[in-house]
């Protein structure tokens, strides 16, 4: 039996069934059926006659390639969710926003973000240099706020978006820190419920180029979702679908948390934040024996005292 009279065949049973067909769904006009009918057999034709009239759309599967399970189509395309940044308020607390001016903060972010989009863009795909962790050896070091400020400086390079990923599923800090309201549906939603879309989550902001992906619902096994293979197709998703845009993800830190380690192990490269004066030299030591197999590691001083001669920086610049 052929194709066609497989298909017409399934379209008469359902008929009698009463089940409906969506003919504008599925891609053949009438004639173009009768004339693949008349290829094949009288009782196909008689089949079709009986058939409502469709709507062609070149766009959607043939009824023939769909003859056991129905017709399918693709998820309807929708506009990605907006919020707004309030910018006075973080540059009251010291965040980078597009003023236009320099400043001795913007330049210190383009000299952590130069070397990291060099090896992003010299890099093969599969190599995952875009992929880019934001982590410390402990709480409080100040890794979300590099890695805001990191995100934002890259949102300013013209060929390159940024998506930043709160990735801190154990105590996310992304949102609260730039004002948007939660709880929203993020990360773990995408990689625990089939009906919840990477593109449905995605949070686009007031500042160009600069995306936002929550980490979404609390879940009691996260460690065991950032090391699942739905986790792997998404990041492969994004190297794939977003190949200009490079993706920051603010990660829990490395010492008491597992989670932090799973991402590792995902990530083409890793800044480790380290507060100045105050982080152990042995924590340190053992959060970069965590990620040492990862391909490119930073380290980043945070809250140190201005050298003697960075004296007149900010003048400099401004």
């Amino acid at each position: 039996m052929s194709i066609i009279e497989q298909a017409t065949k399934r379209l008469e049973t359902l008929s009698k069934a009463g089940v409906s067909i969506p003919w504008n769904l599925t891609g053949i006009a009438v004639g173009e059926m009768r004339r693949r009918i008349d290829e094949s057999s009288e009782d196909a034709r008689a089949a079709a006659d009986r058939a409502p009239s469709p709507i062609a759309s070149p766009k959607a599967p043939s009824i023939a390639a769909t003859t056991e399970i129905g017709p399918s189509w693709s998820r309807p395309l929708r506009e990605p969710k907006t919020v707004s940044l309030d910018l006075e308020r973080l540059e009251r607390i010291g965040h980078l926003v597009p003023t236009g001016t320099r400043s001795r903060l913007s330049e210190e972010f383009r000299h952590i973000k130069r070397p990291l989009l060099e090896n992003a863009r010299a890099a093969q795909p599969q190599e995952r240099q875009s992929l880019i962790m934001v982590t410390s050896a402990l709480p409080a070091e100040g890794k979300t706020y590099c890695a805001i400020n990191l995100a934002r400086s890259m949102a300013l390079e013209i060929d390159t978006s940024v998506i930043l990923v709160d990735a801190d599923v154990l105590r996310p800090g992304v949102l609260d820190r730039l004002g948007i309201p939660s709880p929203q549906k993020g990360l773990l939603d995408v990689l625990t419920q089939a009906n919840v879309d990477f593109d449905d989550v995605l949070l686009k902001t007031n500042v160009p180029k600069l995306s936002i992906l929550p980490a979404g619902t609390n879940n009691a096994r996260s460690s065991e979702l950032l090391a699942s293979e739905a986790m792997d197709r998404l990041l492969q998703r994004l190297l794939e679908e977003y190949s200009s845009s490079i993706v920051v993800f603010d990660a829990p830190p490395l010492l008491p948390t597992m989670e932090a380690k799973v991402l590792a192990s995902h990530m083409g490269q890793i800044i480790l934040v380290v507060e100045a004066s105050r982080t152990p030299r042995r924590a340190v030591e053992r959060a970069l024996g965590f990620i040492d197999r990862c391909p490119c590691v930073m380290t980043v001083l945070n809250k140190a005292e201005e050298p003697l001669d960075n004296q007149g920086y900010a003048d400099y610049y401004g």
